[in-house]
């Protein structure tokens, strides 16, 4: 069995995508931006979902 991924906090993703970590808050009080979870009382991210919403998000060079 593969070892499972870890799960990042809001610091890790707000970073990792270059946005505050109160973007991030805000995006889950609205319902948008990478899918979360609750562990706990704690706030985080799987990796996977992250690299999801970047890839459904993405805008291709050809529009530009």
């Amino acid at each position: 069995m593969a070892a499972p991924r870890s799960l990042a906090t809001p610091d890790e993703v707000a970073m990792f995508l270059g946005l505050p970590t109160q973007t991030l808050a805000q995006w889950r009080y609205l319902a948008k931006g990478p899918r979360s979870i609750k562990v706990g009382r704690h706030v985080r991210y799987r990796w996977t979902d992250v690299e999801r919403w970047l890839d459904r998000n993405a805008r291709g060079d050809a529009a530009a």
